[in-house]
């Protein structure tokens, strides 16, 4: 005789369900994208406005200015611009000062942090106060300034002028200064203890450890160069000196016309936003490959 027992039921406790602050953790981060969604189509509509308006009339784009769709879309504002004998001169010079403002810069910035933070030498926090006090100093009051020492060391309305003033940055200085100063100083001693001088342990060791601040001090001077309208003005005056700010300038002055022309300004700045766009996103790619290989290491 077989019997049957009923299954057992069992009664337990049930599982706890999410806790609320659990449930509002995607909510909030759903909004943090939304938020910053918002601030940067904030931010690149100007842009936006200024690539389309490129390619618009100037009857449309005094008009409708905020349009961001041509209607006809023209590129005769950009062809006038490349057919102005003046605007290649203009991009040579500023490509030219740009190239060897940011070498030299990168350099010496480079050299000067490093004696900054590692070397010890009399005077030295005096010197770092000195550069801190310089970057609170606003480049306006600087102008006469550099116009005079520019003068008088003959320098006035030539490549040297454009240049030699432009070399030394205090904001590099300071960034390079910083970053050395997080560097362990075990490796530098390593390098000692195999044989390594001041100068081997700078170029063959801590500089390639550098690499996140030299890329960073790379495209703020080339961005500070390559856009420097003040420094301009004061050091030169012939028109085979002018740069690309300049021309853009006097673009922007009426040097061609009467009219507003509101496609040739925009289509020459967005002309000139091309170079450090480029350089941006080509040294992005090796900041993000930097930090990946170190935090693999």
């Amino acid at each position: 005789m077989t019997t049957t027992t009923s299954p057992r039921t069992t009664t337990g406790p049930r599982p706890a369900e999410a806790p609320p602050a659990r449930r509002r953790r995607p909510l909030r981060r759903h909004a943090i994208y939304l938020a910053l969604v918002a601030i940067s189509v904030v931010y690149l509509f100007p842009f936006a406005i200024q690539v389309a308006t490129a390619f618009k009339t100037d009857a449309q784009a005094a008009e409708d200015p905020l349009s961001l769709v041509p209607s006809p879309a023209t590129t005769a504002a950009l062809e006038r611009l490349l057919a102005n004998s003046d605007f290649p001169l203009w991009a040579a010079n500023s490509a030219l000062v740009a190239v060897v403002v940011t070498t030299g810069r990168v350099l010496f910035a480079a050299m000067a942090g490093y004696a900054l933070s590692r070397l010890q030498w009399r005077g030295r926090a005096v010197v770092f106060a000195g550069v801190v006090a310089v970057m609170a100093v606003p480049q306006v009051v600087l102008l006469i300034p550099k116009f005079l020492v520019i003068n008088q060391l003959g320098m006035y309305d030539s490549y040297a002028g454009m240049i030699v003033p432009l070399l030394a940055d205090a904001t590099s200085v300071f960034i390079m200064k910083n970053f050395f100063d997080t560097l362990p100083v075990s490796v530098e001693e390593a390098a000692r203890i195999d044989g390594a001088g001041v100068v081997r342990t700078f170029w063959s060791v801590v500089l390639p450890m550098a690499r996140p601040a030299l890329v960073t001090v790379l495209i703020l001077s080339f961005q500070g160069s390559w856009n420097e309208l003040s420094h301009f003005i004061v050091s030169t005056q012939s028109p085979e000196l002018t740069t690309l700010t300049k021309g853009v300038a006097n673009l922007a002055s009426g040097a061609l016309g009467q009219s507003q022309q509101f496609p040739l300004r925009l289509g020459a700045a967005a002309l000139m936003t091309i170079p450090v766009a480029v350089l941006f996103f080509v040294f992005q790619r090796r900041i993000t490959a930097t930090g990946e290989g170190a935090e693999k290491g």
